[in-house]
């Protein structure tokens, strides 16, 4: 049978133990600037009807991503758009892939046309290194002039991915 004092000892105990344990230190969010290329690698565009050049398109694009830190990664992601003659809203879900093997996989919303071009993001998913990884990305693009007869469109741009990782 336990001593009054010994169960003391053994509450302040737990009580020293959930505090310490409960006191989790703050996670600093990182962040990952980059430039980056990007292609159409195929993309088919249905005419909607209701009005001229109002068009869906479903479609993948490439891309290189170039961070500050020396890194590079590839892209690959699959796009939704909603265009009237080549402006209006798109979704996209974008794999980041890095040498390692390692991935980021976000969800994106934003709009192309004149005098917009950016987007906000969702991290949904990270594997590798970015296991378990939380927080968004933003960016914005420019998208250079095509050729008649010739595949989608090319671009170029900058963004940020803003992030915490969970503990080791």
């Amino acid at each position: 049978m336990a001593t009054p004092k010994s169960l003391w000892v053994l509450i302040g105990l737990l009580a020293i133990s959930v505090w310490v344990l409960g006191s989790a230190l703050p996670v600093r969010a990182e962040e990952l600037h980059y430039k980056f290329y990007t292609w159409v690698i195929k993309s088919e565009s249905v005419p909607v009807g209701d009005a001229e050049g109002h068009t869906v398109t479903l479609g993948t694009r490439g891309a290189l991503y170039v961070f500050d830190n020396g890194e590079v990664a590839t892209m690959s992601n699959v796009y939704t758009a909603d265009f009237t003659k080549g402006a209006g809203p798109f979704m996209q879900y974008v794999t980041v892939k890095f040498p390692d093997g390692a991935t980021i996989i976000w969800k994106s919303q934003g709009t192309v046309g004149p005098g917009a071009g950016g987007w906000t993001s969702e991290i949904l998913k990270g594997t590798g290194r970015f296991e378990g990884i939380k927080g968004t990305q933003s960016g914005q693009a420019k998208y250079l002039p095509i050729e008649p007869g010739e595949p989608g469109t090319r671009g170029y741009g900058e963004g940020t991915i803003t992030y915490t990782l969970p503990p080791k």
